[in-house]
């Protein structure tokens, strides 16, 4: 590389450019980081489907054995506390997998859409930790003493 190009490099021309090459500064690394951000979705598939399974049985497990509607409704309570919990490290993972996916791919357009993708499951967790913290304040207010 010579003076001239090193004193005309434009960064932000690099972000907007749509030069698809331009990437990680090892090219050798980025088959192995796409793997590794494949890998991690394989694991957020895995855990929602698990949390989804297990969601499933504990509502039908209490609607087939619950004989009161109150101990239906505690069932039903800790199914979806369950299941929240499941979503919730899926959605962590999820967003572990697209800072990666954006680090090798270093534009702009990947940033933002990082930040939109960031805000929007950030978003969903807040609301899902809320919603875990009034069904578990819920159950202690209503156990026995």
């Amino acid at each position: 590389m010579t003076v001239d190009a090193i004193q005309e490099f434009d960064p932000m021309e690099s972000l907007l450019s749509d030069d698809p090459s331009f990437g990680l500064p090892f090219p050798a690394v980025e088959p192995w980081i796409h793997l590794l951000t494949g890998m991690i979705d394989l694991v957020v598939i895995a855990i929602l489907s698990i949390g989804a399974a297990r969601f499933l049985y504990w509502i039908v497990r209490g609607e087939i054995s619950s004989g009161s509607g109150d101990l239906r409704l505690e069932r039903q309570n800790l199914a979806r506390l369950e299941l929240a919990r499941y979503i919730l490290a899926g959605l962590e993972l999820l967003i572990v997998a697209d800072v990666i996916r954006t680090a090798i791919s270093f534009r702009l357009e990947g940033l933002i859409f990082l930040g939109g993708l960031v805000l929007i499951r950030s978003a969903i967790s807040w609301f899902l930790d809320r919603e875990i913290a009034n069904i578990e304040r819920k159950r202690q207010h209503d156990a026995p003493r």
